[in-house]
C-alpha cells in the first residue's frame, strides 16, 4: 500500500501526483484575518472550516486566534457545515448580546484528538483546547471526553442523517447502489476511517454488511490522504467534502457522503448527483448528532443558550431545510453520558 504521506494536526495539506493517479487537492484555506466569498465548487470547501460569525451578519475566515476570545466557541461535526451561516445568524439575531460565535466544521475525530486533548495547530496558529460546545455524529466521542473529566456529563441529539452515494453528474457508470461499492470497474473515494465518524461509525458498517469491507478498504483502518486500495479507493485527507471536488475532476466515480451532501451539491448547481442507498444499509436508523458542554469552557452561560436554541422550532426547520432530519421531543432532552 502507497501511503503517501503523513498528516499532522489539521493543517491544509497539498498532495501530488502518484503513479499516474491525481491525489487529494491542494486547497488552500483563508488566511488569517481574510474575508472570503463563498466556497469554489472548484475546491474541497477547506476555507469554509473556521469562521468568525460576527452581531450584524460579517464573518471572518481562518481567526484561528479567536476560539481563544470569542464569546461562545463551537467545535462542531464537519458535514453541517452548509447550516452554520443561517443557523448563526438566526441565533444571534435572537441573542444580539453574544457579538462573536467561534465555529469550526471539521471531523469530530481530528478535535477530538487533535484539538481538544492535546495542543492542535491550524496554518501554524495554536488552537484552544477548551471549546464552550463540542459536536459528533455519534456520542461515542463526547463519552470518551467524559471519561476523562472533560465533559459536563450529558448531552443532546439535536438532528439526524443517513449515508447516500455521490456520482458524477449523469450516473455514467450506472451505479444503482451501495452493493455496486464492490465492483471492480470503479474508483471510489471515502471519508477517511481514523479521524472521520460517517465512515468510522456509519460507512465502515455498512460495507461490513454488504460483505464488501475488505475489497472496498483493504482492511486498511489507519489510510489517510492515501489509496486504500491501490488505484480504486481513495481515503480522504481532511473530510468527505473532497469527495465531489474529486469527482468533478475525474478522479473518483463514486463516495460514500450524507444526504445532505448531496442536496448541498445540487444547491450549488455542481457536477455530481445521488444516488440512494436502501434502508437497510444507510443508517439512518442510527446516525444522531451529539452535543454537550466542556467543563473548562470559557462560556458556560452561552453554551446552554445554544443548545436550548437547538431545540426550538426555528433551529429544527433550518436544519430540516437543508435536508437534515428533525430531532424527536426524546432526543432533545438532556441526557447523561
Amino acid at each position: 500500500m502507497n501511503k503517501l504521506l503523513k498528516v499532522l494536526g489539521t493543517a491544509t495539506i497539498v498532495v501530488g501526483l502518484v503513479g499516474g493517479c491525481a491525489t487529494a487537492s491542494g486547497d488552500k484555506t483563508a488566511a488569517a484575518g481574510g474575508h472570503m466569498k463563498a466556497a469554489s465548487k472548484k475546491n474541497a470547501g477547506h476555507d469554509h472550516d473556521y469562521r468568525t460569525f460576527l452581531t450584524g451578519g460579517d464573518i471572518k475566515y481562518g481567526q484561528i486566534g479567536d476560539s481563544y476570545t470569542a464569546e461562545l466557541v463551537m467545535y462542531l461535526a464537519g458535514n453541517q457545515f452548509m447550516v452554520m451561516e443561517e443557523l448563526i445568524q438566526d441565533f444571534q439575531k435572537k441573542n444580539p448580546d453574544i457579538k462573536s460565535i467561534y465555529v469550526e466544521t471539521i471531523p469530530p475525530g481530528q478535535i477530538l484528538k487533535g484539538q481538544i486533548l492535546k495542543q492542535g495547530q491550524i496554518n501554524g496558529q495554536d488552537t484552544a483546547m477548551n471549546p464552550d460546545l463540542f459536536a459528533s455524529v455519534r456520542d461515542a466521542h463526547l463519552k470518551k471526553l467524559n471519561k476523562k473529566g472533560k465533559m459536563k456529563g450529558d448531552h443532546i441529539i439535536y438532528t439526524h442523517n443517513k449515508l447516500e452515494l455521490m456520482v458524477a453528474k449523469g450516473n455514467p457508470k450506472n451505479i444503482k447502489g451501495a452493493a455496486d461499492l464492490g465492483r471492480d470497474d470503479i474508483v471510489q473515494s471515502h471519508p477517511n476511517p481514523k479521524t472521520e465518524g460517517i465512515f468510522k461509525f456509519y460507512g465502515s458498517e455498512m460495507l461490513k454488511d454488504l460483505g464488501i469491507h475488505d475489497k472496498v478498504t483493504g482492511n486498511d483502518t489507519k489510510c489517510r490522504g492515501c489509496w486504500a486500495v491501490e488505484g480504486k479507493t481513495w481515503f480522504t485527507t481532511r473530510h468527505h467534502r473532497e469527495t465531489p471536488h474529486r469527482i468533478e475532476n475525474g478522479k473518483a466515480d463514486v463516495g460514500i457522503v450524507w444526504t445532505t451532501e448531496i442536496i448541498e451539491a445540487e444547491r450549488e448547481k455542481r457536477d455530481v448527483e445521488g444516488v440512494a442507498i436502501s434502508d437497510k444499509y444507510n443508517k439512518g436508523d442510527k446516525v444522531g448528532y451529539a452535543i454537550g458542554a466542556l467543563k473548562d469552557g470559557r462560556n458556560q452561560e452561552n453554551a446552554q443558550r445554544y443548545l436550548d436554541y437547538l431545540k426550538t422550532d426555528d433551529a429544527q426547520n433550518i436544519y430540516a431545510s437543508y435536508g437534515f432530519v428533525k430531532a424527536s421531543a426524546e432526543d432533545l432532552k438532556q441526557k447523561p453520558l
